[in-house]
Formats: C-alpha cells, structure tokens, sequence
C-alpha cells in the first residue's frame, strides 16, 4: 500500500477509531478503581446503550401494536420502559459505584411500573398478534436488576417479571389458555437466567480479584516486613561483633591502646547502639541498600535471568523508604516482568531483559527495559487490566507514586517507575 493510500484510509478510520477507544477508556474509569466498580461501569454502559438500541428497533412494533390505544398511555409506558436507559449509559460513564446501581434499580421498578400499565393500555391489540411488545424485551429488566442488586434480590426480581409481564401479555391476548400462560413464564424465565447469570457472574469474578488483590498485599507486607526485621537483626549482629566486641577486646589489652583512643572508640559504640535501639531505619522504613535488595529478590523471583542493576548518582542521606511503598513498588515491577516474559517474546532470537534501580536521598526511579516484540498502548482493550491496574494502578494509589510505560511495535518497552518521600 502506497502512503498516499495509508494516508487516505486513515483519515477515514482514524478518528472513529479514536472516538471509541476514548468512550471505552472514559467508561473504564481511573486506573485505580477497583475491578468490580471497574466491571459495573462497564457492564452499566453497555446495558445502557443495548436498552436505547432496542428501544429504536422495537419502534415499529410498538407503533403497529399501539393503533387505537389512548397515545399518552402509550407514551407514558414506553418512557416507563426504556427512558432510564440512556440515563443508565451516561451515568456509568461519568459518576460513581452507587450511582450506577441507584440508577440501575430505578430502571428496574419503572420497567415493572410499564409492564403493570399494559393491560389499560392495550385494550385491543390487532389481529394477528402473538405477544406484547414488552414481553420480547424482558431481558432488559433482568439486566439492571442483576446490576443493582444482590444474587438473591437479583433472582427474586427475576421471577416477579416474568410472572407479572406474561400475566400483562395474557391479558391483552385473546384466549390464553393456563398451559401456554405456564409456557411463556418458562421460556421468557430461561432467557432472562441466562443474561442474568451473566451479569451476576461477571461481578462476582471482579469482586474475587479484588479480594485475592487485597490478600496478595498483605500476604507481601508480611513477607516484607519479616525480612526487614530479620535484616535489623543482622545489622544489630553485627554492630555487636565489630564494635563492641572490638571495644571490648581492646580494653582487655591494658595498655596496647591509648586511653583516649578506647574512650573515643567506646563513645562511637555506645552512640551506634542507641541508633539501633531508637530506629535509626525501623522495621518498616528500608534503606538503600534494603529498598535495593528487596527488589532484586523480587524480580529475580520472576526469572533469575533478568539483569538487575543499581545506581546511587546522587549524594546526600541515605533513602527511608516506607516497606508500604517498598511493597507497592515491588508488586507493580513484577507484573511489569511478568508482561514482559509473556508478550515480549520474539520468534528466532533472545529479548534482553534490564531493571535499573536509580536511588537518591528523595526517591527512586526503577526502569524496565526489554527489547522484544514491544506494542501500541493506545491498541490495548480497556479490559486488560495488567497495565492499567496492575502496573499504573498501584502506582497511582502510591502517595509519592507514579508509572509510565512507553513501546512501540517492534521495538521493545521500557516502564519506569518512580517514588518520592516528598509525595
């Protein structure tokens, strides 16, 4: 393809393009939120924009069924139906958790509302017909219970439409025997739990990583905060070997040392103990050379052959990291290996695979570069959550935090990652 081609077929597709990876990314929300808030947006706007696309398509049935019917009952029933629909899209777009289910249970009850107004409004319906334009749509009442509401409430819901709209649909229909009332429940009840078990699994999956998100943190914190003890032990250790025992050696010699050189060397042990004791780096704070090693033993618990290097350009204090940050910092650099040991696979050659951990007195800078298959970020669907939540998620959640990822096709990825105490 020439790039006079190139050119003319992208100002065609480009922009539609554009247009619906924004919607998405808006409706996915911020890259923090949790999974499940993330799976109820989403779910709310596509329940949403289905409701307004059914509406339409429904229009000439409905018109056709409605001839001789009183045009403001009608209308009133058809705004009862599908008219918080659209409310359903833009709110799962713009506002909160409890928003969305608000609005999601108040399409619900008005989708009943509309199924109670069909026997007034539908004295007689015309020759022919088989059923009431509501009862073909009943999934959609289905869908935002099951967005709203818990499974119990969810399937209660479930069982009262499709008993309330087949009773409305036998009511405008001539000569609806019990046989066939029984029938309709069956079948509209079968659709509408499949949709529904949709839905309601689909919360329940994101709600579990949320959950198995939240105990992996802690399962790390843990783990952390024992090796951070365990190296204070050592450090005590061995102060108490060099130091003291060195002090104490050189006072048991008599008169090889100068009294003034045993008092000052004495001074200086007995100041480094009380450092120790007092938290000079707390179990929960992590030095450099603590913060550096922590994240080695992480990434190299990823794959041992990824190669890890540290740099300390700067001069000034010592890093006091908290192991919170240490902790957050990790997670979201082994997940950046682990994405890469996954995508960045290249046929017929070896990627290479460097973390530079960059330390000053204010922070630090991690950087992960690979030089594999690379990708387009603007490319990626906005459920996958392994970069956006995962990496730039914790980050962002990070006081003092931030994540970028920059790649290109074919020319690897690099992700950096960056904390500052001052944040």
């Amino acid at each position: 393809m020439t790039a006079g081609a190139v050119a003319a077929a992208a100002s065609v597709r480009v922009p539609a393009g554009r247009w619906v990876r924004g919607l998405l990314s808006i409706a996915a929300g911020p890259a923090a939120e949790p999974a499940a808030d993330r799976i109820l947006r989403r779910l709310g706007l596509s329940v949403g924009i289905a409701g307004v696309i059914v509406g339409l398509v429904e229009l000439p049935e409905i018109a056709e069924q409605s001839r001789g019917a009183d045009p403001g009952r009608v209308l009133l029933t058809v705004v009862l139906a599908f008219g918080l629909f659209p409310v359903l899209a833009v709110v799962s777009v713009a506002m909160n958790r409890r928003a969305i289910q608000r609005t999601a249970a108040a399409a619900a009850v008005s989708f009943l509302l509309a199924a109670l107004m069909v026997p007034s409004t539908y004295p007689v319906l015309p020759a022919g017909t088989e059923q009431i334009w509501q009862y073909k749509v009943l999934v959609l009442g289905v869908l935002v219970a099951a967005l709203s509401w818990r499974l119990s409430l969810a399937v209660g819901y479930l069982v009262l439409s499709c008993v309330l709209i087949s009773a409305a649909n036998a009511a405008v229909l001539p000569e609806v025997t019990p046989v066939a009332f029984v029938n309709a429940v069956a079948r509209s009840g079968g659709l509408a739990a499949l949709f529904a078990w949709c839905v309601i699994y689909a919360r329940a999956a994101a709600a579990r990583v949320d959950r198995e998100s939240a105990l992996e943190s802690r399962r790390a914190a843990a783990v952390a905060g024992a090796a951070a003890r365990e190296r204070e032990r050592a450090r005590f250790a061995a102060l108490i070997h060099d130091a003291v025992l060195s002090t104490l050696l050189d006072a048991s010699r008599g008169g090889c040392t100068e009294p003034s050189v045993l008092h000052e060397q004495a001074q200086r042990t007995i100041a480094q103990l009380d450092a120790v004791r007092g938290g000079g780096i707390a179990p929960d704070r992590l030095d450099a050379q603590s913060a550096i090693g922590f994240l080695r033993s992480a990434v190299h618990e990823v794959n041992p052959e990824i190669e890890f290097r540290a740099q300390r350009p700067g001069v000034g204090g010592d890093l006091d990291m908290p192991l919170e940050a240490a902790v957050t910092l990790a997670a979201a650099l082994t997940e950046a290996a682990r994405n890469s040991l996954r995508h960045a696979t290249v046929p017929g050659r070896a990627v290479h695979r460097t973390v530079t951990v960059t330390i000053g007195a204010g922070g630090i800078r991690v950087v992960l570069r690979d030089d594999g298959a690379g990708f387009d970020p603007c490319a990626v669907p906005p459920d996958r959550l392994g970069v956006a939540v995962s990496i730039l998620g914790r980050m962002s959640r990070l006081p003092g935090g931030a994540g970028f990822v920059e790649s290109r096709r074919g020319e690897g990825t690099t992700v950096t990652l960056v904390w500052g105490n001052g944040g």
